[in-house]
């Protein structure tokens, strides 16, 4: 069965309070997207697709695919307006290939520290499920609001999960989804299992992933990643020691 990544690098991070976009930003000598990137390439991925914003498909050739020598990388294409439609984009460029895709996983590329073991994990649990989001159980409790400020409910901490990327599905059935959430002209899709909890009507699998596979948002983002690489680089440093 063959595999495609759907790298999200569309983003501005606006949040930031920078001119750069927060995938191109220099993490520890290299940019934030690199890593995610460098991940997919050495797991059991196929092929990559990178979505990138409007304008910037050569800069992310020459900055991020070239320098580094990324072979898996089959294409480069420009985003949409917002994340489901970049998404899109990238199912649909899928098409064009040769050979076709039976699994497709989508992650967001300001996600650096997901590793190949989890994208591993992701692909078989994929192939057995048709569909299957890495998440983390909350650490905290958590509150529903009723909108007007005010606490609605507690939800039992045990069944509450943090959602992350790579987030995996059968082609065929995430494909149908989309096609079907792009038709009704749905805008509030904050992540891919959404739509397919809404049009596709599929069981979907939740895959324990890490904690420190988190999204870069902030500047404090940065404190916390340039954390996780370090404690990375101790414990290979380590394990070559021994």
């Amino acid at each position: 069965m063959k595999t495609t990544a759907i790298i999200l690098a569309a983003g501005k991070g606006k949040r930031m309070g920078m001119d750069i976009s927060k995938q191109y930003l220099i993490l520890e000598g290299y940019p934030v997207l690199y890593y995610a990137v460098k991940a997919f390439e050495d797991s059991n991925v196929n092929n990559i697709i990178l979505v990138v914003g409007q304008g910037e498909k050569e800069y992310c050739k020459e900055t991020i695919v070239e320098p580094y020598g990324f072979k898996k990388v089959r294409t480069v294409i420009e985003g949409g307006k917002e994340r489901y439609n970049s998404v899109y984009e990238g199912l649909r460029i899928i098409e064009s290939f040769p050979i076709y895709t039976d699994i497709v996983l989508i992650h967001d590329g300001a996600r650096p520290f997901v590793t190949k073991e989890i994208i591993n994990k992701s692909i078989e649990e994929g192939k057995k499920y048709g569909a299957c989001v890495t998440a983390v159980k909350a650490k905290d409790t958590v509150k529903l609001s009723d909108g007007n400020g005010f606490i609605k409910m507690t939800p039992d901490r045990s069944t509450v999960w943090q959602i992350q990327t790579p987030q995996t599905f059968s082609y065929n059935i995430i494909r149908k989804a989309y096609d079907r959430a792009i038709k009704e002209g749905e805008g509030n899709i904050t992540d891919d299992a959404m739509v397919l909890e809404k049009y596709g009507r599929w069981n979907i699998k939740l895959l324990e992933g890490s904690y420190n596979n988190i999204k870069i948002t902030t500047r404090e983002d940065l404190i916390f990643g340039r954390a996780i690489l370090a404690k990375e680089k101790k414990f290979e440093k380590n394990e070559k020691s021994c």
